[in-house]
């Protein structure tokens, strides 16, 4: 059952900021300065990175953007409070299972069209401050209820990468947001829902209005790119300055189906020297077989682009199903043997420089 049916791929690359290590579990996450070429993968998403010569998150950029005359740029937003980005290490597990913390739900909102193929909500939850997180980290959440299968105990922790900066939605730092995609079964006989299957915490969660309390633990793991993404165009953070370029695929089912579409548009229109953004959706497009357009299909389509970047550094990331990463390894595989390259050893380096990232369920 997917929780998350979209795949996002996502390329950035920096002379100066450079590719996001992602933390899995408390490693340490930051920018890489050298030349990298980075792709991500959010909960459906894989991004690239590519970078010249730094390796530190809080550097600043010395390069410049260039606009074209007359381009109107949407100002960066004031966030606060600043001392968020004075911590040196993420924090990790403020709250734990046994002792979650008690938020509260501000927003839930269906973020995908009518003809979209389920129903996907970005919910944003006030913490108060209290649980703080970086990008590229999750909450956990536990749904009310007792745990069928122990009885008298509560739900198991559920993981959401959150969708949000360090700031939050509101750019105070009070809140948390998720992107959360509806759980429904259905019987594959009669073809109908059974809600007793369905999932149990996203049902919860894009059921809820705002005032509900909600159970988050936490903060773990890696993001989805729009958390990345917000802090590179939207905030004005000073000790933030990105300079590099973000290239995100994002591949869902049809139009109806994109997430943060508008937002995603608005800083291709501001940064296009900083951002690109392929979409591939696989019910309204065809690739170049004629057949249905996937992300690999994408990759493929870019591959001299996406290869160069790599070879310089570039750091790729993955998340979303696990049942998209064969068609990705494959392509990526034929895309090697046509450069007269061998895939296993490069991916093997990649992996030896950390440069290939993946989250997927």
């Amino acid at each position: 059952m997917a929780h998350l049916a979209l795949t996002q791929f996502q390329l950035v690359s920096s002379p100066t900021d450079a590719s996001l290590k992602t933390s899995v579990a408390g490693f340490k996450q930051g920018f890489i300065k050298t030349q990298s070429l980075r792709f991500q993968y959010p909960s459906g998403i894989p991004l690239l990175s590519s970078d010249l010569k730094s390796r530190n998150l809080h550097s600043t950029n010395k390069y410049q953007v260039c606009m074209s005359v007359g381009q109107a740029v949407t100002p960066k937003v004031a966030v606060s409070p600043l001392e968020l980005d004075d911590a040196i290490e993420p924090p990790l597990n403020t709250y734990k299972p046994k002792g979650p913390y008690t938020a509260t739900i501000v927003s839930v909102e269906r973020i995908v069209g009518p003809k979209a193929p389920g129903e996907t909500c970005h919910i944003v939850i006030d913490h108060d401050g209290n649980v703080p997180y970086w990008e590229g980290q999750s909450y956990g959440v536990i749904p009310p209820g007792e745990n069928p299968k122990k009885p008298g105990a509560p739900h198991n922790v559920r993981l959401y990468s959150i969708a949000s900066t360090r700031y939050g939605d509101s750019f105070d730092g009070k809140t948390g947001s998720l992107c959360v995609r509806r759980a429904v079964y259905y019987d594959p006989e009669t073809g109908k829902e059974d809600p007793s299957k369905n999932g149990i915490c996203s049902n919860f969660l894009c059921n809820s209005k705002p005032g509900d309390k909600v159970q988050i633990t936490g903060p773990s793991g890696v993001a989805p790119f729009r958390g990345y993404l917000r802090r590179m165009f939207m905030e004005s953070v000073p000790k933030f300055k990105f300079g590099g370029l973000a290239w995100l695929f994002l591949g869902v089912a049809n139009t109806d189906s994109l997430l943060y579409d508008d937002e995603f548009s608005k800083y291709l229109q501001d940064y296009p020297d900083n951002f690109r953004f392929d979409r591939a959706l696989s019910r309204e497009q065809k690739n170049k077989n004629g057949g249905k357009m996937y992300v690999q299909d994408k990759i493929e389509e870019y591959s001299d682009e996406i290869f160069k970047l790599l070879d310089e550094g570039a750091h790729i990331y993955f998340c979303g199903l696990k049942g998209m990463m064969p068609g990705i390894q494959e392509t990526l595989k034929r895309v090697a043997d046509e450069r007269g390259e061998n895939w296993e050893t490069k991916l093997s380096q990649l992996k030896k420089n950390k440069q290939w990232h993946v989250e997927v369920y």
